[in-house]
């Protein structure tokens, strides 16, 4: 599963048009017709503001729309840069200023689809990787040993907390949970107290 690193913009301009695509993170389909609806009354003096968007776990949802465009010759090249860069939870929309010179629709497929290619490269991939919160409770004589294990394992946790004993919140791996709650009452002789927490997504980075 893979999304954009952060929202961004980018401009192109061929043969006198400019071509400004907007790209951003969206958790649902509510949030991605949101965003496209927002951006098109804050450019509504465009040519055209072209969308698509993938959404849901597996990018499920997928739509797009050409605006006014020749029909398809620019939601779906945008559509398809999305897809087979394997996103989700992406919505981009490409707003145009005509600049007097028709480009023809296999130009305008070019644009639009260069457009979001550009941009997704702009703002980068993360690929977003399921983990489970484990908490880990130890007392304070192991505490040290125990934090000292877990960097050498390479694990960070993403919290510490010291009190009647010492909790470590650590995202680990769906696929590896077992192994590191066998691996955690190991280096604790048994002495551990583990919980899990709810499901979740660590984010890393995609290199192009």
């Amino acid at each position: 599963m893979r999304t954009i690193r952060r929202g961004g913009s980018r401009e192109l301009e061929i043969r006198k048009s400019r071509f400004i695509c907007t790209l951003a993170r969206a958790a649902d389909e509510a949030e991605a017709v949101e965003f496209l609806a927002r951006h098109r009354r804050a450019h509504r003096d465009a040519t055209h503001n072209c969308t698509a968007y993938v959404v849901g776990e597996h990018g499920e949802i997928a739509k797009s729309s050409d605006d006014g465009e020749p029909a398809g010759t620019a939601g779906i090249p945008m559509l398809e840069v999305l897809t087979r860069r394997g996103l989700t939870g992406t919505a981009a929309v490409v707003t145009r200023y005509f600049g007097g010179v028709k480009l023809g629709a296999g130009g305008l497929v070019r644009a639009y689809a260069k457009a979001v290619a550009d941009t997704v490269d702009a703002v980068g991939v993360v690929e977003l990787r399921p983990v489970v919160t484990v908490t880990v409770g130890v007392g304070h004589a192991q505490a040290g040993r125990f934090l000292g294990d877990l960097h050498a394992r390479g694990a960070q946790p993403a919290d510490v907390r010291y009190g009647q004993d010492v909790e470590a919140d650590v995202a680990v791996p769906l696929t590896e949970l077992a192994e590191f709650e066998a691996w955690a009452a190991r280096v604790t002789a048994g002495r551990a107290v583990l919980r899990r927490g709810a499901p979740g997504h660590i984010e890393v980075p995609v290199t192009p």
